[in-house]
């Protein structure tokens, strides 16, 4: 059993292949997975419904910033972390703190990365 198992993970990624690799490793961990989704709107209309645990952002979905996302999982309390080709140097205004996996990344350092966010 990991830290994962149960966890309700909001993934929002708009590649459609690191979507399905994300998703398939947090199945594996145990996880519950909320998406995955690509756009903003997605996003924030699933956030209206589902509370996650703990979500894995992508900064650019699509050339549209995923700010906003960001911004109310900050509100809700959710903590995430933030998968960008950009480096922390990417990360939006008031999020430098957020944990950053620097694509392309190993799976397990994001189920353990997500691990720590859940204590």
């Amino acid at each position: 059993m990991t830290k994962l198992t149960g966890r309700r993970i909001l993934v929002v990624e708009d590649e459609a292949l690191v979507a399905m690799l994300v998703e398939d490793a947090l199945l594996d961990a145990g996880a519950i997975v909320l998406g995955p989704v690509a756009t903003v709107a997605e996003a924030l209309a699933l956030l209206q419904q589902d509370i996650p645990d703990v979500a894995v952002l992508d900064l650019n979905l699509a050339g549209e910033t995923s700010t906003p996302v960001a911004d109310r999982l900050v509100t809700m309390g959710v903590p995430f972390v933030v998968a960008t080709g950009y480096g922390a140097d990417g990360l939006p205004p008031g999020h430098a703190t957020v944990p950053v996996l620097a694509k392309p990344y190993d799976p397990d350092d994001l189920t353990t990365a997500l691990g720590r966010l859940c204590g």
